[in-house]
C-alpha cells in the first residue's frame, strides 16, 4: 500500500460513516465508503471502486438500488462488461480479491 487516507463521521450513537482512497504500490486504487447503523448488521449503503493505474474501473461493488433484475438485488458486482450478481462484501473481502488480483499481474 502505498497512500491510505481514512475519513470518518460520527452522525449520531449508531450511526456513521467511513471513506478512503486507498493506493497501492502498483498505483491502483480503492474508493470505498461504508456507511454503517450499529443497530444492523447490513451495512446502510457501501462502495467499494477498484481501479487500474489509469483510473479504468477493473470492478465495483455496491448496493445503490438500481439493478432490480439481480437475483440479490440490491447488493451487485460491476465489472469491466458485466453486472453480477454478489453479496454485500466485507473490506476485507474485498481486499482478499484486490490481492489476489495484483498476484496474478506479476509475471
Amino acid at each position: 500500500m502505498r497512500y491510505l487516507s481514512l475519513t470518518k463521521k460520527i452522525d449520531n450513537a449508531s450511526q456513521g460513516y467511513v471513506n478512503s482512497p486507498i493506493i497501492f504500490e502498483n498505483n491502483h486504487r480503492l474508493d470505498f465508503v461504508e456507511v454503517k447503523n450499529t443497530d444492523t448488521k447490513p451495512k446502510i449503503k457501501y462502495r467499494y471502486h477498484y481501479m487500474n493505474e489509469a483510473q479504468v474501473m477493473i470492478f465495483h461493488y455496491d448496493n445503490a438500488p438500481h439493478h432490480v433484475e439481480i437475483a440479490t438485488f440490491p447488493h451487485h458486482k460491476h465489472e469491466v462488461d458485466d453486472i453480477k450478481e454478489s453479496l454485500e462484501p466485507t473490506l476485507e473481502q474485498v481486499l482478499l480479491e484486490i490481492a489476489e488480483k495484483q498476484r496474478n499481474l506479476k509475471p
